[in-house]
């Protein structure tokens, strides 16, 4: 089989499903710290997003080829279509979406005959998910903040913000907070500066896949958590925000909106809600995310906060 991108290579890492399967990746396998095992895999495709090079893609002849589902910037039914003539099938997966992740990993299960590890993922989802959920589940309306979650777009345009079909509001409402756009047409949406402001968010977080943070990446590089947090703490009227005055803005790695989504739940409903998780180390979650289904210690930087805080 060949896959587009990490996070199916992460889901397949969860279920234990060998390397060896894989004949063919994107370019997104370049650390070679989490993905040594690719290192001298063909390269098919430049990244998950970018065209196939489909003389390399048939040179590696998979009999499988698994890409985005859904994701916008990938044409999944031409894929499949080309890809139908000359003998591969398309496997269509995302893993970054909170109401689907599960079967989503069950087709993995599935297809390599992985049920046992299957059921050992979902008991490991399942607790994590009831230890938020019981601190949580007292919480009158009131007490949970409203958050404004603004997609990576920001960075080059006026805000742009996740709506209520993107994964991070399943995620938000699960760690105790309400995405104030979730009833805004779309995955995304640009909004007015001024809907923000008549907003006034508790917290302000912001999606972090083209930050420099995340596993082996300490925000040296482009632009950095503290100047995109300064930027729009120096917008007109920001400086009124609730969020803004609080020091409640963050900063979110890619790898809390992809497979790893359930460790990352317990970090988000702590910054939420601290008082309630002041006993819950919340690190060891990604530690053990990493440690037990990548088999590496965790490094990197993966939260930035308006207050320098991790």
């Amino acid at each position: 089989m060949a896959i587009s991108n990490t996070y199916i290579a992460s889901a397949m890492r969860m279920l234990n499903v060998s390397s060896s399967v894989v004949v063919g990746v994107s370019g997104d396998f370049e650390d070679p710290l989490l993905w040594p095992e690719y290192n001298e895999t063909k390269i098919v495709q430049n990244s998950a997003h970018s065209e196939i090079d489909f003389e390399a893609l048939y040179d590696a002849r998979p009999d499988v080829y698994i890409v985005f589902a859904t994701n916008g910037m990938v044409d999944t039914s031409a894929i499949r279509n080309k890809l139908d003539q000359v003998g591969i099938s398309v496997i269509a997966l995302d893993f970054y979406k909170y109401d689907s992740l599960r079967t989503e990993f069950q087709v993995i299960a599935d297809l390599f005959n992985k049920q046992e590890e299957m059921n050992n993922l979902l008991a490991d989802f399942d607790s994590i998910e009831l230890l938020v959920g019981e601190r949580i589940s007292s919480l009158e309306s009131i007490n949970r903040p409203t958050v404004v979650m603004e997609h990576h777009a920001s960075l080059t345009r006026d805000p742009v913000v996740l709506t209520g079909t993107s994964q991070w509001t399943d995620m938000i409402e699960k760690a105790g907070g309400v995405n104030f756009f979730a009833n805004e047409p779309g995955h995304t949406t640009h909004v007015d500066m001024e809907a923000i402001l008549d907003a006034n968010p508790d917290v302000i977080l912001f999606d972090g896949i083209t930050f420099d943070i995340g596993f082996n990446r300490f925000d040296t590089d482009g632009i950095s958590c503290d100047e995109h947090i300064e930027f729009v703490s120096n917008r007109p009227g920001f400086d009124e925000v609730q969020a803004v005055m609080d020091d409640r803005m963050l900063v979110f790695s890619g790898e809390f909106a992809g497979p790893m989504m359930i460790h990352g739940l317990p970090t988000l409903a702590k910054h939420f809600h601290p008082d309630r998780f002041i006993d819950i180390d919340t690190d060891s979650y990604l530690d053990s995310y990493f440690s037990e289904y990548h088999g590496v210690e965790r490094i990197g930087k993966f939260v930035c906060q308006s207050d320098n805080g991790d």
